[in-house]
């Protein structure tokens, strides 16, 4: 079970007094926040700027729900909050909700389609399929099913669950090793032709499978593990974003929670979070990685904000076309992390920050799944 982070005195006080003023800002009652350690004052709450995937018009941050029917610690968070968030998310200028089918599975898309429902009409609405998950009782089962039936009965179900006609941005959450990429772009663009589905992306595709299916069917957006604690697209997958004029949404920005300050040194998980399968934060490394901590903290305490602040303003000044989706079940958190859209970086500081970041060399490995994902499964050739 996670042991309490270290205190420091100064971050103690001005933690206690962020998490006040956000949860007054949200008329919650003092003292919520849940396990983030760390925080210098906030800069503003304030609403999001707007950013682009490909031609679809986003808020510069938006919000993952994954976590809404289940987190990391398993336990099941409160329906009715999660509906709140959502919608209070709304309110601050969230405009970009990402779900998949296959959390839950099924079920937070059922939470996202009853959370904005008030503004369905305002808002943009991502979802995923891939996986092989049964269309009628959630039932995933293994591997992976990319076969055009199949999407088009998956999207079905994806529209009654988020009580909508059309779904906005559609990924492919996974290759599907035995499905020609070009067969699923062709499944689709008839879901676009139908008004079903208005963009289309990819997530943890291989590089060459990029390039066909944007070919095929220009893709919106391409959405990946990215942050401080895992820059491995930087090296290939937004070059090429960049090339060929592709959105980039990094998933877990905040490192699962790590680069918020919710994980230290003594930290352990309990059996079903899915951390304690990453040997990132095993015992024998975490020692080592948490330097990216203490550098969020020097930096939160310099531009008077919070290190979850600084983390997700450092990926907003990597490109204008990246939008990150930091995933919380807790009103604070997520309040927090809408603030990070009003911090600013000078280019000296950018340089300085990346300069910082560059010389921490992270220790162990991502999930088994997402290491596999990542190192360039591409789906197989046409015909």
């Amino acid at each position: 079970m996670k042991q309490p982070a270290p205190r420091q005195p100064g971050f103690n006080l001005v933690r206690r007094t962020l998490l006040a003023a956000v949860a007054a800002s949200a008329g919650l009652p003092s003292g919520t926040g849940g396990g983030r350690a760390y925080a210098a004052p906030s800069v503003e709450v304030a609403p999001t700027g707007r950013r682009k995937l490909g031609a679809l018009e986003v808020s510069s941050l938006g919000l993952g729900v994954q976590n809404m029917s289940r987190t990391y610690q398993t336990t099941v968070p409160s329906r009715p909050e999660m509906i709140n968030i959502i919608r209070t998310a709304y309110e601050r200028g969230v405009t970009f909700y990402d779900a998949a089918e296959a959390y839950g599975p099924h079920e937070v898309e059922r939470i996202l389609g009853e959370g904005v429902a008030p503004f369905r009409d305002k808002v943009v609405v991502a979802s995923k399929f891939g996986w092989d998950i049964d269309l009628k009782t959630g039932e995933r089962r293994p591997g992976l099913n990319s076969r055009p039936a199949h999407i088009k009965q998956a999207v079905e179900g994806m529209l009654g669950r988020l009580r909508t006609d059309r779904i906005d941005l559609l990924y492919q959450h996974r290759v599907d090793p035995q499905v020609p990429i070009e067969d699923v772009a062709g499944a689709v663009r008839d879901l676009m032709k139908e008004g079903k589905v208005l963009h289309w992306g990819l997530s943890e595709m291989g590089l060459q499978t990029l390039r066909r299916a944007h070919a095929e069917l220009p893709v919106a957006a391409v959405q990946s593990e990215y942050s401080m604690l895992w820059r491995g697209p930087e090296h290939d997958a937004i070059p090429v974003c960049e090339e060929l004029g592709i959105g980039f949404v990094p998933w877990s920005p905040l490192g699962v929670g790590f680069l918020s300050g919710a994980v230290d040194v003594r930290t352990r998980f309990a059996p079903g979070d899915i951390r304690g399968n990453e040997t990132r934060f095993a015992p024998e490394n975490l020692p080592h990685n948490v330097a990216l901590v203490v550098l969020l903290r020097d930096w939160a305490e310099r531009k008077r904000a919070t290190p979850a602040q600084i983390a997700l303003a450092w990926l907003l000044a990597r490109k204008p076309w990246i939008v990150p989706i930091p995933g919380t079940t807790q009103m604070p958190h997520m309040l927090e992390n809408v603030g990070a859209s009003a911090l600013r970086f000078s280019a000296d500081e950018v340089a300085e920050l990346d300069q910082a970041v560059s010389a921490i060399k992270v220790r162990g490995k991502r999930l088994p799944d997402a290491v596999q994902a990542f190192s360039g499964v591409e789906a197989p050739p046409r015909g």
